[in-house]
């Protein structure tokens, strides 16, 4: 309550944009995460300049600013935990330029992941960042998380494909920051800073975004496997083949199972593994090398082997990838999402510790996700009627991030730590670097208005 006079005097300043409503403030309270802590105000600004009336606002009583977009992060990332302002940027999502030919996008942070890459397939442009929830998801909270998705095997993650942004900092200033061609070095690249910073560094308003040439033709192979090791062999030697998929991901059995159960695709039932791989490029070079693929993964001796050419048969194959996540949450269990990322050469090792995790806790681990650069969502699947099951999970969870670290992985892959893995945090980089972190956190934003509560 100590805010409320401050933010009634914004609410005049910023008649339209700042709500103090209770049923408003409850809607933005969390994010696709356990946690919630209602703001004392939610803003709902239309422009950099009101974003920048807001923040110089803020910074001159210091009061709290969480930064969200669409809200569909997993790790709590946007949970306004001192209370204070949540800025939400969902009104700023106008994609204000494509341009076939400089290969590059203006948008603000709320154009959503999915209809973007439409409206750029369309012009036979390319924007590969697919997150699997990108038709919930939005642009700007791609880039304070640093998102990736299955095609990042090839084509790398958003940080990859981000030019420039305009950037509004903790006390107002309104930064333009890179550029809109594909080599600067131009000082420093300030705009990466702010890729990955999860709202504690600033708010992302605009965004200038690398595109490169749609790929004219896709093919994959959707492969059953009677164990995982056999699967990870195929992919392998693929690999040790010369070949670079634009994808490649994983599924365990019990993943599988629940897919099965909310698709009806009886051939995920009797599966141990299922790998799917995709290449793309030109008609006549991928057909032989999806060819020459097959015979490679037929050598592990898959149960089956089922082929996608063009764009609707290989949606058809990802569109089952994409239910994976919501068919364990079918299972009514409490799904903990980790995505922990480990070497390509750890892969086999990380299904093997999952195993041992999964007898000697008592919890059931559900693995898939992205093979191919070793970024497996490991759920652990919690019934916390049980007793002792809160315990268990909790003590699981320290066993996997230790084992992960030790491996020389990382705790988050495309999540961002948020909350969720905030308690592992000290464990995962060294002193020096939280030195560092700490240190911009304070150069950018010293009275720590932004996002507070989290990593930092």
């Amino acid at each position: 309550m100590k805010y409320q006079p401050h933010l009634r005097r914004l609410k005049k300043l910023l008649p339209g944009e700042i709500f103090l409503e209770p049923a408003t403030l409850a809607r933005y309270a969390g994010d696709k995460w356990f946690a919630a802590h209602e703001p004392d105000a939610v803003a709902l600004p239309r422009s950099a300049r009101s974003v920048s009336r807001i923040l110089q606002f803020a910074h001159r009583y210091k009061i709290p600013v969480t930064p969200r977009g669409a809200g569909h992060g997993y790790v709590g990332g946007c949970v306004p935990m001192h209370g204070g302002i949540a800025l939400s940027t969902e009104r700023m999502k106008q994609i204000l330029e494509i341009n076939a030919k400089d290969f590059v996008a203006v948008v603000q942070p709320a154009v959503n992941t999915a209809e973007f890459q439409a409206q750029c397939e369309r012009r036979r442009l390319f924007y590969p960042p697919d997150p699997a929830s990108r038709k919930d998801n939005s642009l700007g909270g791609n880039i304070a998380t640093n998102a990736g998705g299955p095609r990042c095997l090839k084509y790398g993650v958003t940080r990859d494909y981000v030019l420039g942004l305009k950037v509004v900092l903790a006390n107002g200033d309104i930064c333009k920051l890179g550029g809109r061609t594909h080599k600067n070095k131009t000082g420093f690249e300030l705009h990466r800073l702010f890729v990955g910073s999860e709202g504690l560094l600033g708010v992302i308003t605009e965004a200038t975004l690398k595109l490169i040439p749609l790929p004219p033709f896709r093919a994959n192979l959707a492969v059953g496997f009677g164990s995982m090791n056999s699967a990870v062999r195929a992919l392998q030697s693929i690999f040790a083949a010369g070949f670079l998929p634009c994808a490649a991901e994983l599924a365990d059995q019990f993943t599988l199972a629940a897919a099965a159960k909310r698709t009806g695709s009886k051939r995920l039932l009797g599966c141990q593994a299922h790998l799917i791989v995709e290449l793309d490029g030109q008609e006549p070079s991928v057909r032989p090398e999806i060819a020459a693929v097959e015979k490679i993964v037929w050598k592990q001796k898959p149960l089956f082997v089922e082929r996608g050419f063009g764009a609707t048969e290989c949606e058809a194959v990802w569109q089952i990838r994409r239910e994976f996540s919501y068919a364990l949450r079918d299972t009514g269990l409490t799904k903990l999402n980790e995505d922990v990322v480990v070497p390509r050469g750890k892969l086999e090792d990380l299904f093997k510790f999952a195993a041992k995790l999964q007898a000697k806790h008592r919890l059931q681990l559900a693995c898939f996700g992205h093979a191919g650069d070793g970024n497996i969502h490991t759920n652990v699947m919690v019934d916390y009627t049980q007793p002792g099951a809160r315990k268990r999970s909790e003590q699981c969870l320290d066993e996997l991030f230790r084992w992960v670290i030790a491996s020389g992985g990382s705790i988050t892959g495309e999540h961002g730590i948020g909350l969720a893995k905030k308690r592992w945090w000290p464990s995962a980089v060294s002193k020096e670097s939280q030195k560092l972190h700490r240190t911009i956190k304070a150069a950018l934003d010293p009275h720590g208005i932004l996002n507070p509560g989290k990593f930092l």
